[in-house]
């Protein structure tokens, strides 16, 4: 219906991502939701037109669709939403941190070379970090909070988050250093992790 729907983009808008996330919390163990954040979009729209902004919109748009049929969505001008109904906290940081190494990668929006399109990304997952819809949306969103303030083209999780991945994917020993390594650091567990990701993917996938 057209009320639930963003015209520019015709993904499914914020009234639609409200009552759809509702729904699933009602029949789905675990629910997990992204608010993702496009860099530096009014600079786009300053330097570049407003135009270029909308083709770098739908160009996402179409994107975060592909990824994610039915669940995505379009929150405000340059804040999009994907649901991720079944998927554990951990699963939903490594889809999403694929999704955000991809579009760093591929830079194909229309814009000069001097000009790089990323985005940034808060992840938080029912009932790990709420319970309901509202409180949910919070977590995400303060999850996105944190990622911009640690230098965009990130993803992040709640600030309540300390780990990604579950304890039982590491030994004790290796969660003891890693542990060890954060506060030596001054820097979030999570984040180092999504460093040794970044690590991964440069060194083995070569798409």
């Amino acid at each position: 219906m057209e009320k639930y729907t963003d015209t520019m983009t015709h993904l499914h808008n914020n009234k639609a991502l409200e009552l759809n996330v509702q729904a699933l919390l009602k029949k789905e163990d675990n629910v997990a939701i992204a608010l993702i954040d496009v860099d530096h979009l009014k600079e786009i729209n300053d330097e570049l037109g407003s135009e270029k902004g909308d083709e770098v919109l739908q160009k996402l748009a179409a994107a975060f669709a592909k990824l994610a049929p039915d669940q995505a969505y379009r929150v405000s001008g340059d804040e999009f939403a994907i649901v991720m109904p079944g998927l554990t906290l951990e699963q939903a940081f490594l889809k999403m941190e694929l999704l955000r190494t991809s579009i760093e990668a591929n830079q194909h929006y229309g814009l000069p070379d001097n000009w790089l399109v990323t985005v940034t990304i808060g992840v938080a997952q029912y009932p790990r970090d709420a319970k309901e819809y509202q409180a949910l949306n919070r977590a995400a969103d303060a999850a996105l909070m944190t990622a911009k303030e640690i230098g965009r083209n990130q993803v992040a999780l709640p600030p309540t988050e300390e780990m990604v991945m579950k304890s039982c994917y590491y030994s004790s020993i290796s969660l003891r250093r890693l542990k060890q390594l954060a506060e030596g650091l001054n820097k979030k567990e999570s984040l180092l992790l999504r460093e040794a990701l970044d690590d991964l993917f440069k060194k083995y996938d070569k798409r």
